[in-house]
């Protein structure tokens, strides 16, 4: 294995992570007044999400959502809860920027495959598990290839095959792509193949309880 997968993209990522974070303070404290006077707290929220060798983390984000209920106390639907706010978090990628202290913590990675969330770890197969031979990432190569215009046999195939060539390159090119990828639309269909038939927009959008 090469030295840039197994010691060099880690220090990269937990420092690039660290100056991010304090040159993004004024941000991180305005989006917080923001969302906790629109949205209520918990400000940020986290969600259980499968990491490197399969190890379940908790995933932070900027909720975008209320917890408005129903009479008979159930939350009503996503369209209905979800905020102008909550709606330019997500599309600006805004609500993902808790994620770099998941990288401090050495949860995450900048670049990698998404990780998914934690339930549907059993409908995998086999082959679909490798994926998490490596860290999962705030952006991946199935991102930045196609994102919503690819199916799910695609996206897995894109997680292998980074999984497979991790290099220095591979990551950088990635990252450059991604600020552009940004501009489209991030919901992205789930897993739904003839093992899980889920009808939430997005694995990165669902119910913020």
């Amino acid at each position: 294995m090469n030295l840039y997968r197994t010691h060099i993209k880690k220090a990269m990522d937990f420092a690039l992570a660290l100056l991010l974070i304090i040159m993004l303070l004024p941000l991180y404290l305005l989006l917080y007044v923001l969302v906790r006077i629109n949205m209520g707290s918990p400000v940020i929220f986290t969600q259980q999400r499968v990491g490197k060798n399969e190890k379940v983390f908790g995933m932070y984000k900027f909720r975008s959502m209320t917890n408005k209920t129903d009479k008979n106390g159930e939350l009503l639907p996503d369209e209905q809860r979800i905020t102008t706010i909550g709606k330019i978090l997500r599309k600006t990628s805004l609500d993902e920027i808790p994620q770099f202290f998941n990288i401090l913590k050495g949860d995450m990675s900048f670049i990698g495959p998404r990780p998914l969330m934690d339930y549907e770890l059993e409908y995998l197969s086999d082959n679909e598990r490798k994926r998490h031979t490596v860290m999962p990432g705030i952006s991946g190569l199935a991102q930045v290839s196609g994102r919503n215009m690819l199916s799910n046999e695609d996206k897995f195939a894109k997680d292998l095959e980074y999984a497979e060539k991790i290099t220095f390159m591979t990551d950088l090119k990635i990252a450059l792509k991604t600020i552009p990828s940004l501009l489209f639309a991030k919901n992205i269909t789930v897993i739904n193949k003839t093992h899980l038939d889920l009808t939430r927009t997005s694995q990165d959008d669902c119910d913020e309880k």
